[in-house]
């Protein structure tokens, strides 16, 4: 499930990037799942679980958010899992909501709703 869970989050990050950032993204925004750094399938993996968990405990509700409160809500999480995983992260792995970009902000909330939407449970 850890694997599965990790590429609902890359390949809705991937999405996001290519939908919301301006220009030609970094190639590091969308390097395919097989190609990620070791670091980054742990925290996607992490984060996708943290949201699917949100959404059990939340017994759904989380519908009600706004798209504003979804991508705070992964933001968040990937900052937990960045400090967990990285020993001195730079800053922008580790920026506050108000330092995001927009692209960024909506990548997170689509991040969100990719995996509410992907009818996959917390075990």
């Amino acid at each position: 499930m850890t694997d599965e869970a990790g590429r609902i989050f890359r390949e809705a990050w991937i999405a996001g990037v290519k939908k919301h950032y301006p220009g030609e993204p970094k190639p590091g925004y969308v390097t395919p799942w097989d190609e990620t750094p070791d670091w980054e399938l742990q925290a996607a993996a992490a984060v996708c679980g943290q949201v699917r968990e949100f959404i059990s405990v939340s017994d759904g509700n989380t519908r009600k958010l706004t798209r504003e409160q979804k991508g705070r809500f992964v933001a968040l999480c990937w900052i937990a899992q960045i400090h967990k995983l990285i020993d001195s992260p730079k800053p922008g792995y580790v920026a506050d909501w108000a330092e995001l970009p927009t692209w960024q902000r909506e990548t997170d909330a689509d991040i969100f709703e990719a995996i509410e939407h992907s009818g996959i449970q917390q075990s």
